[in-house]
Order: structure tokens, then C-alpha cells, then sequence
């Protein structure tokens, strides 16, 4: 009955102990609610000035200018650098391989000895030639010399013939007798012409013993190889002391590099253009640029396009003549290639990333006066490089956003920034200072609440 009792009596206390830890967490809940609502209102137009600076309100932007300018028209391919010639060096003759004259990649002039053959057989073979002329020539002046000896004969003969026949006529000689001098002079005739056939002969065969001749001394000729051009040579593929044919073993080959060709396609459309600028004696302008990482280009002017177009790809094959004097293209590379087919004048151009794309189509965000971001749409026209051709929207002198563009919607309010992020005057640093103040607010709300909550706190303790 007595421990009832006790317990009984003991209820208020524990009551108001339970009171004093609600009041206290009460206290403390509504400390941090004040602090949280301090931070937005004691701090509150700060707080939103803070964000003012930030996402709702002005927007860095970094832009560029709307400019105008001469724009070429190009057409980009992959071509192939081809040497403008290429020669495959051979023995015109059979024999031994007796000197080279090169190094091998050396660059040689037209007309340098590369190769010497032995040159005995065929010294041989001239010297027989020439005895031959010589024969040939005694026999022509064998047979002209019988000519002149049959000639005069014949002429006597005629005369004695002539002479007997007057005789005869007048019965002091026989006619059998004058009959007979006739035949001789006839007879003398006839040698006379068979004489002239043979003198005819001889000099046939004295024109041809004289090509015979000029043959051995051009196969000696052929005993020493020279270069046809000027190029660079490649591989040799067979040494010296090695028994070459007579066209057969090719021993080397030598590229002409300067000038040199750029051969490439394109698409067919364009064909017109290309024949409507060489009607006007107009020759289009080709870049080509090695893929060996150099950057370095080489100009060239387009020479040639084929008679055909190639039905499986609708594209007709080009060649480009480049100088090539500091031997930048090479045989073989593959090159990036560029070809100018007209230039358009005045054409309004901005960078590239200024263009964006929307549902509605291509736009660009204009930086308005009052330094307002204005979505505009536009035209686009040709590439060229980094940067656009706009054919419809824009002006000349005008500010387009290059960077930025996510964060902005029409009317929204921007500061110029660089590349860096790196604001420009003084815009930016108020938003900031109006942000940081804000924040500055919240938190001493927070210290309020704070404050308050701990006053509360010992209040709950003393009711305690």
C-alpha cells in the first residue's frame, strides 16, 4: 500500500519533466525552422539576388562578331599523288653490267650516265660493219667504172654500124658484113644497160651496209645508259658485274617528281561548274595536304578530268599539276584534297558553334543592345572551316553567342565573358557581391535561430 502510494506521488514530477524535453524540442524545432526561414528571409532579397547573379538571372556569354567576306566553294576528297612520270629503266642491249653510276634515291638530271655495259662485242660488231661499208663501196666503183668502159664501146659500135651501112648502100661492102657490125652495136647496147642494173645494185647494197653501220653504232651506243629524265631514282635490282638482256631485265625505275600529280574524284554534280570554268580558260584552284602529320599544303592548278563518268559511283576522276619544288608530295602518299570551284563575294559568316539546332530548325542567340539574348533563326550555307555562311537572318556587325547557349531562352539578360569564363566591366562582380551579401544574410538568420533555439533550450531546463 505504501510503494502504491509512492508511485502515485511520483507522477507529477515525472509530468513535468516530460513537459520540459517537450517544450525543449519544441523549441528546438522552431530555432531551425527560423533558421532555415532566416537564411531565406532574413537574408531573403539577398538570398535572390544571389540567385539573380546565378541561373535566373544575367548569364555569362562568351560571343563573337557577324562578319563578311569572300568565301570560297570548295569540294573535299581523299586523291592519290601520282608521279607526272614514271620509268622503268632497261638494256636495249645483251651483256655484262659494268658500272653504275648512281646512288640508289639519288635525284639525277636528263641525260646522266646511270649504267655501263661492256662495250668489246659491240666495238666488234661496228668494225665489221664499216669493213663491209668499205667492200661495198669498191664494188659500186667497180661496176660504175664497167658502165663508162661498155658506154664508150657501145658508142663506137654504133658509130662503126652507122659507117658500114653507108657502104653497103653503096655496094662497096657486103651487106653480111654490115649486118653484122649492127649486131655487135646492138649487142654493146644491151651490155650498157645490164651494166647501169648492176651499178644500181652495188649502191643498194651500199645504202644497206651503211645502215648496217649505223645500227652497230647505235647498239654501241645503247652500251652506256643515261637518264631519259629528271627524277629520283629508286631500287636497283641488279649490281654491277651481273649479265643483263636486252629488254628484259629492268634494273631500276626513275619517278619524275616536279611537277607532280594529285589524282582524286568528286561527285558528277559538279561537272558542270568544273567544264563552265575551264570554257572561260579559268583554272580552279587545288589544296592538297599530305597525311604524314605535317599541316603544311601544297597549290596546284586542276589540269585534267576524265572523258567518262564512273556509272558505279556517279564521281569523275580529276587531276591536279602541282609544282612540287620542295618535293613536299611524294609518290603513292595519299593526300586530303580541296578543290575551289567559285568564290562567293561578301558572304555573311560566323563560327561555327554560334549555329545551333532546334526543333523548328537552325538558330543562333543575338546579343541585343540592351545586352538581351534574341533566338534567331537562320539560313546556312556553306562550310568553310570553323566557320558558317549564313544566307538568311543575320547582319554584318551583329554579336552572336558562341558559348554559352544552354543557359539562355529569349529575353534573357547576359554578360560578355572571354573563353576563360572571365567576366568583362562590372556586371558580374555586383551579381556576385549581391549573391555573397545574401548569403552573408542567411547565415546570420541561421545564428539567430540558433540563438534563439539555446535560449529555449535552458528554459526547458530550468522548468525542469
Amino acid at each position: 500500500m505504501g510503494r502504491l502510494r509512492r508511485t502515485v506521488l511520483l507522477s507529477p514530477l515525472v509530468g513535468c519533466v516530460l513537459l520540459a524535453v517537450l517544450v525543449s524540442a519544441c523549441s528546438q524545432t522552431a530555432a531551425q525552422q527560423e533558421d532555415a526561414t532566416g537564411g531565406r528571409g532574413g537574408g531573403g532579397r539577398g538570398g535572390r539576388g544571389g540567385r539573380f547573379g546565378g541561373r535566373g538571372g544575367t548569364q555569362p556569354v562568351v560571343v563573337a562578331a557577324v562578319t563578311q567576306k569572300d568565301v570560297p566553294v570548295e569540294i573535299a576528297a581523299v586523291g592519290n599523288v601520282e608521279a607526272s612520270t614514271l620509268i622503268a629503266v632497261r638494256s636495249q642491249v645483251t651483256g655484262v653490267l659494268e658500272q653504275v653510276g648512281f646512288q640508289e634515291g639519288d635525284f639525277v638530271k636528263k641525260g646522266a650516265v646511270l649504267f655501263s655495259i661492256d662495250r668489246r662485242p659491240l666495238q666488234a660488231a661496228l668494225e665489221q660493219a664499216q669493213a663491209n661499208l668499205v667492200r661495198d663501196q669498191s664494188l659500186v666503183s667497180q661496176a660504175e667504172a664497167q658502165l663508162q668502159r661498155d658506154a664508150a664501146n657501145a658508142e663506137y659500135q654504133m658509130v662503126s654500124a652507122e659507117r658500114q651501112a653507108a657502104l653497103v648502100a653503096k655496094g662497096i661492102v657486103a651487106k653480111d658484113t654490115g649486118d653484122q657490125t649492127r649486131a655487135q652495136a646492138d649487142a654493146t647496147a644491151l651490155a650498157v644497160k645490164a651494166d647501169k642494173a648492176a651499178v644500181e645494185s652495188a649502191r643498194a647494197q651500199l645504202k644497206v651496209q651503211q645502215a648496217a653501220v649505223d645500227a652497230a653504232q647505235l647498239q654501241l651506243g645503247y652500251a652506256v645508259i643515261r637518264s631519259p629524265i629528271d627524277g629520283r631514282t629508286g631500287d636497283l635490282t641488279v649490281k654491277g658485274g651481273n649479265l643483263v638482256s636486252a629488254n628484259n631485265t629492268q634494273l631500276m625505275t626513275i619517278a619524275q617528281v616536279e611537277p607532280i600529280f594529285v589524282t582524286f574524284s568528286v561527285p558528277a554534280v559538279n561537272l558542270a561548274t568544273i567544264k563552265s570554268a575551264a570554257s572561260s580558260g579559268k583554272k580552279l584552284k587545288v589544296v592538297a595536304t599530305p597525311q604524314d602529320g605535317d599541316p603544311q599544303s601544297v597549290e596546284g592548278k586542276l589540269t585534267f578530268w576524265d572523258n567518262i563518268v564512273d556509272a558505279t559511283t556517279d564521281t569523275i576522276k580529276l587531276k591536279a599539276t602541282m609544282d612540287n619544288k620542295d618535293h613536299r608530295l611524294w609518290p603513292g602518299q595519299f593526300a586530303r584534297v580541296s578543290l575551289e570551284l567559285q568564290t562567293i563575294p561578301k558572304a555573311t559568316v560566323v563560327p561555327q558553334q554560334a549555329v545551333q539546332t532546334g526543333q523548328d530548325g537552325q538558330f543562333v542567340f543575338v546579343v541585343a543592345e540592351n545586352m538581351t539574348a534574341e533566338q534567331r533563326a537562320v539560313t546556312v550555307g556553306q562550310r568553310v572551316g570553323d566557320d558558317m555562311v549564313i544566307q538568311t537572318g543575320l547582319e554584318p556587325g551583329e554579336r552572336v553567342v558562341t558559348e554559352g547557349q544552354l543557359r539562355l531562352e529569349q529575353g534573357t539578360r547576359v554578360q560578355l565573358a572571354d573563353t576563360n569564363g572571365n567576366l568583362q566591366g562590372q556586371g558580374g562582380r555586383d551579381g556576385s557581391n549581391g549573391a555573397g551579401r545574401g548569403g552573408r544574410g542567411g547565415r546570420g538568420g541561421g545564428r539567430g535561430g540558433r540563438r534563439n533555439g539555446g535560449d529555449a533550450g535552458n528554459t526547458g531546463s530550468n522548468a525542469q
